[in-house]
This record gives structure tokens, C-alpha cells and sequence, in this order.
């Protein structure tokens, strides 16, 4: 009989820590507005004749942040649990800053892309860590709701993003929206300096029991590769539509013929509708799980799509669908990340949303890019149609992901356990 080292029982939760919770959201902020930022501008940027811009290749600019971040989010994990959370995130909050200071400078459309690639890689490393370390200094029954606090520094970046550019913009141009994110991050580098973010609460300890190859296995060998497999597609469906949505909803609104301004407070409402639905839809997850209001979430998207193509052109029907998007599309990651965090077994935490980080931002990668191109042959409908579709596939694996989990929690930890005998781990007194 083959005979294993029992794992060691792990105390699973921690006094919860708010200062390094609102610190990781005040971290998001920032990165928020390093990533959205580049949505606002996007119409000057195809209007600067230094860089030579076209629709596809703007679009193409806009998602290669997301190829740095899917480097840095994965990055990210294995180098935190070895140096530690907060060397990790006064790293990449760097990294990002330089990137925003870069883009400001950009002389050419290949700089802009290099400073934006750049810029993605310390916002990976910076996201991943910080919803970890907000994770890890809350307690379970809170889970959903720390998760969307850490969260909602993307949209509440945006929204600033949206303000500054109203005046900005016309008055400046372009270039002083990341300088302004670049100072940003310095600022926030000098919070992240001063603060303690433990290394010894259950759950980073737990992070340093296991080894890599065998967090590896938990997630891609047996039952772990079918759950895997599905957050992938949550993440990346979603992110099609809603970063897609982020980059190009301007763009698309000038092309319904609204004026800049307006166009800009419409992507002012796809924010705040996030930041506020997010925290109605974080309340219900506690109480209702996470994977079943997703499901609620995606739906909402697809639903503020659907509008967008059937119905009549109105300013009141156009901000009903938009605050929809802005709902659905933020909440349903959230809730997509807050399951990942807890269907997984505590010392893979970590490492499982790097995966679901990772994957996001392959979908953030295509949502721009595939946006891009779809204005460029059929304006602002033709936008509207294949975000839609993507919003559809991800209502179906966001469903699949609500049955995976209710699977997974019906047989038990032991099903998971009983997978393979690799992960047993041996304590060390």
C-alpha cells in the first residue's frame, strides 16, 4: 500500500487586517487608471499625426498592456512567495510607473507600444499581489466583498480617468494623462513602503507548504484541470467584452454621432456603474456564493449588449445598457476571482489567481484588438455584435463554472485530496 505523509492541517482563517485591504484597493486605483486611461485618449491618439495611428493598430497598442500583464501576473506569485508580498508590489507599482512616465513621452507608435507593454508587466505583478495580499488579510465569510473592494480600484481608476480627460484633454492633449498615472505611482510606492503586510497569517504560510510542481499539479492534472480549464474561459470571455468595452466605448459612442463629451461621461457612466454595482453583487455572493451570482452578473452584460443593438437610439436607453455593461462586466470577474480563490485548496490560492489573472488578461488582449477591427468594418454596431458574443460564451462558462463548484462542494475536500498522492506534504516542526 502506497503510504503518504498526512498533510498538515491548516488554520485557514486570520484576523482580518483593513489597512492592508484599503491599501491594495488605493494600488488598483492607480493601476486602473494606468489601463484605462488609454481608452479616453484613443481619439487624440488617432488624431496625432506623429504617430501615425490607425483604428487596428490603436488597437492593437491597447492590448499589448495586456500581453505585459499576462507576463507579470504569472511572474508575479512565485516570486512573492519566496521574497515576500510587499517586495513583489513595490516592484511591479515601479515597473508600471516607469511605463506610464514612457508612454507620456512616446515619441512614435513603436515607443507607445514598448511603454505599454511595460506598463502591463507592473500592472500584472501589482494586481496579482494585491488581491492576494487582500485575500489573505481578510477572513472567509468576507471573501466576495474583499476581493470587490481590492477590485474596484480598476473601475474607480477609470472614473478618474474619465473626469481628468474632460478637461484635460481639450486644454493639453493626451500626453499628461500618464504623467499624471506615472506621479500616481510614485505616491503610492511611498504607502506601500511604510506599511506591514505579514508574511506569517495561515494562508502565506500555507502558500510556502507546497512546492511548485505540485500547486502546478493541483491545477492542471485530474479534477483541478476541468475547474482550470473553465475559469479560463470565464476570464477571457468576459474580458473580451469588458476591457474591449473600456478601450473602444468612446469611440464607438462618437461613431453614434454623440460628442466627445458626452462619449466621455457615457464611459464615466460604464465605470461608476461598476464601482457601484459591484458592491450590491460582492453583498449577494456572501450570502448566495460567488459562481451562482456570477451567473447573474454575466447576464447583465449580455443584456446591456443586446440593448445597445435592438433598441431604439436614446440618451436614456444608451446609459441604462452602458450602466449594465459597467455592472456586469466588473462584478462578474470579481466573482470569477473570488471563486477561483476559495474552490482551490489554501496553499494554491496564490498561484490559482495568477492563473485566473493571467487568462483575464489574454481576454483584455483580444477585447481591444478584436474591437479595434470590428469598428474599423462595422462602426459602432459591428463593436456592439462581437462583444456580444463574447459576452454569450461567457454567460455559458460562467454557467459551467457555477456547476463545477457546486460539484466540487457537494463531493468535498477529499475529492480533491484523494487526486493524486504527489500532494502530500511533509511538515517540517
Amino acid at each position: 500500500m502506497n503510504q503518504t505523509t498526512p498533510r498538515p492541517k491548516i488554520d485557514t482563517e486570520t484576523r482580518s487586517n483593513p489597512a492592508v485591504i484599503v491599501l491594495c484597493m488605493f494600488v488598483t486605483v492607480i493601476e486602473g487608471f494606468n489601463l484605462i486611461v488609454y481608452g479616453s485618449v484613443v481619439p487624440l491618439l488617432l488624431d496625432d499625426k506623429t504617430l501615425g495611428l490607425t483604428d487596428e493598430q490603436a488597437g492593437l497598442v491597447g492590448g499589448l498592456v495586456y500581453i505585459g500583464a499576462i507576463s507579470g501576473s504569472v511572474i508575479a506569485p512565485w516570486c512573492a512567495d519566496r521574497i515576500g508580498r510587499k517586495r513583489v508590489l513595490l516592484a511591479a507599482i515601479a515597473v508600471f510607473a516607469l511605463g506610464a512616465a514612457l508612454t507620456g513621452c512616446a515619441p512614435s507608435a513603436s515607443i507607445l507600444a514598448i511603454a505599454r507593454f511595460v506598463t502591463g508587466f507592473g500592472v500584472g505583478g501589482a494586481l496579482t499581489t494585491a488581491m492576494t495580499a487582500a485575500r489573505n488579510s481578510s477572513t472567509s465569510r468576507r471573501a466576495s466583498l474583499v476581493v470587490t473592494i481590492t477590485m474596484a480600484g480598476i473601475p474607480l481608476g477609470g472614473v478618474v480617468a474619465a473626469l481628468l480627460a474632460i478637461p484635460i484633454l481639450p486644454a493639453f492633449g493626451w500626453r499628461p494623462m500618464f504623467f499624471v498615472g506615472a506621479g500616481a505611482a510614485l505616491a503610492i510606492m511611498v504607502a506601500v513602503a511604510s506599511i506591514t503586510i505579514s508574511s506569517d497569517t495561515p494562508q502565506e504560510i500555507a502558500g510556502r507548504l507546497w512546492s511548485t510542481k505540485q500547486k502546478l499539479r493541483m491545477l492542471f492534472v485530474g479534477r483541478g484541470l476541468v475547474a482550470t480549464i473553465v475559469i479560463a474561459a470565464c476570464a477571457i470571455m468576459n474580458m473580451v467584452a469588458w476591457q474591449g468595452l473600456n478601450v473602444w466605448l468612446t469611440r464607438g459612442m462618437l461613431d453614434l454621432g454623440y460628442s466627445l463629451r458626452a462619449a466621455l461621461l457615457f464611459a464615466f457612466t460604464l465605470t461608476g456603474a461598476a464601482v457601484l454595482g459591484s458592491f450590491l453583487t460582492a453583498w449577494l455572493a456572501d450570502k448566495r456564493g460567488s459562481a451562482l451570482v456570477s451567473v447573474a452578473t454575466a447576464s447583465c452584460t449580455l443584456l446591456g449588449l443586446l440593448g445597445m443593438l435592438a433598441l431604439p437610439l436614446s440618451v436614456g436607453t444608451t446609459v441604462v445598457c452602458v450602466a449594465m455593461m459597467g455592472i456586469g462586466g466588473h462584478s462578474t470577474m470579481n466573482l470569477v476571482h473570488t471563486t477561483t480563490a476559495d474552490h482551490f485548496p489554501l496553499p494554491v490560492r496564490a498561484t490559482a489567481l495568477g492563473w485566473s489573472n493571467s487568462t483575464s488578461f489574454v481576454g483584455a488582449f483580444l477585447g481591444p484588438v478584436l474591437g479595434g477591427s470590428a469598428i474599423a468594418v462595422g462602426g459602432a454596431h459591428g463593436m456592439f455584435s462581437v462583444f456580444g458574443a463574447a459576452a454569450l460564451f461567457c454567460l455559458l462558462a460562467v454557467a459551467g463554472l457555477y456547476l463545477t463548484d457546486r460539484s466540487a462542494r457537494r463531493r468535498g475536500d477529499d475529492a480533491y485530496d484523494a487526486q493524486t498522492d504527489d500532494r502530500s506534504v511533509s511538515a517540517t516542526p
